[in-house]
């Protein structure tokens, strides 16, 4: 059945980070992700999720320099480089960590830039991160992000995600589906994950338009929740959503879940 993992880089963030584990397990996740594990040591974040008893199920790549607005390096030509060494990086965290995917950020496309540059370079580097990653069993993951939340990313629909996955050639490449970017980029949720599934390696959701718990706006949550669990997905499904104020005070709609047979 699904499987909910808490997104600790947005959830409980009534909280410093560190002390997110401690909040997701007392409010019965078994397992976590978030952004980046980059500030701590790889055996701080270790200890945090052993002594929680917690699983970390994904997380990304080194994306460049984010505070200066950079979202990722992949798709970027002259950058090859510094991305090797944020796989490098990457791998050094999930060996330390147990972790079996990590996500491979695209980066943003200037608006007069040659497309096929960018795909190129991002081509080259999906194939070397997963050739990397697949040494040590673990899954490389791309995710289509709406062009609303993050204008100008290389990388915008299911159908864009898992062409470029095809042509990888390499086994370990799956795709992330998260409901709230395909909602607002395509739409068809169900056809399009019955479309795709055997591709797909990772969900994760969120309420569109807001982007906040999954139990109000468009998506019929439960809806693809039994649709999921129909479908036979074995991977886990991340809370990536912004909660509307304290995190714990948001989560009747896992109680619901939970109660319906879904795994937290």
């Amino acid at each position: 059945m699904p499987k909910f993992a808490a997104n600790l880089t947005m959830m409980f963030n009534e909280l410093a980070f560190p002390q997110r584990f401690a909040a997701a397990a007392a409010a019965g996740f078994s397992a976590v992700e978030f952004l980046f594990p980059y500030d701590n040591s790889p055996q701080e974040v270790a200890s945090w999720l052993h002594q929680n008893q917690l699983e970390n199920v994904l997380f990304n790549l080194p994306p460049g320099d984010w505070a200066a607005g950079e979202r990722g390096i992949a798709s970027l030509p002259g950058r090859a480089s510094e991305f090797q060494a944020g796989v490098a990086r990457g791998i050094e965290y999930a060996i330390a960590l147990g972790t079996k995917r990590v996500h491979m950020m695209a980066g943003l496309v200037p608006a007069d830039a040659d497309l096929s540059l960018y795909r190129a370079q991002y081509l080259a580097n999906l194939q070397y991160a997963a050739r990397a990653l697949a040494a040590h069993g673990i899954s490389l993951l791309i995710e289509p992000i709406n062009g609303r939340d993050m204008p100008g990313y290389f990388l915008n629909s299911q159908s864009q995600a898992h062409a470029l996955r095809e042509e990888s050639g390499e086994a370990n490449v799956k795709v992330q589906m998260d409901f709230y970017h395909a909602q607002i980029v395509e739409g068809d949720l169900a056809m399009c994950f019955r479309k795709y599934a055997d591709g797909i390696g990772h969900v994760q959701i969120a309420s569109v338009p807001s982007r906040n718990e999954p139990d109000d706006g468009e998506i019929n949550y439960p809806y693809l929740f039994k649709l999921l669990d129909e479908s036979g997905y074995d991977g886990w499904v991340g809370c990536e959503y912004r909660p509307r104020g304290r995190t714990e005070d948001g989560l009747g709609w896992l109680k619901a879940a939970t109660e319906q047979g879904v795994k937290a």
